[in-house]
């Protein structure tokens, strides 16, 4: 943040108090100190509902007609996922969940939920929840 603030990089600079904000919220939430630290997981968390949030609403502005705000929205979406580990492609979740699949015996839709509760904690935060879902439902079509 100190280095935006050096290059009068005022879109970042906010994105990144934004963050700092929200870091915050969630210790405040967890019932611990604000000068307190959040673990890797937590950070994490914060970064992903924020990127979650980002994305919402690029698709709330593009169904209003505001591309003014989309291109805001996509700028500051581009600088937080900067700070949040990069997914697995399509094809990486399809192999893990054809794996797992094969694994848990399941052949149609009665399991699903299981099977998608299963999947999404092995890959917390290593795959987009949407990306996971949609490979889920086209192996069982």
């Amino acid at each position: 943040m100190v280095q935006a603030m050096r290059n009068k990089d005022s879109i970042r600079v906010n994105v990144m108090r934004g963050i700092m904000s929200s870091f915050t919220n969630e210790l405040v939430s967890k019932k611990k100190k604000p000068d307190e630290v959040l673990t890797d997981d937590e950070a994490l968390a914060v970064i992903l509902r924020a990127i979650k949030q980002r994305k919402d609403s690029i698709e709330q502005f593009k169904n209003g007609g505001r591309t003014d705000l989309v291109v805001s929205e996509e700028t500051e979406l581009r600088m937080i996922e900067e700070y949040s580990p990069k997914f697995m492609s399509v094809d990486e979740i399809t192999k893990v969940a054809k794996k797992r699949k094969e694994e848990m015996g399941v052949i149609d839709k009665t399991k699903l939920g299981s099977f998608m509760g299963v999947l999404m904690k092995e890959l917390k935060g290593k795959a987009d929840g949407a990306d996971v879902k949609s490979v889920v439902e086209s192996l069982f079509i």
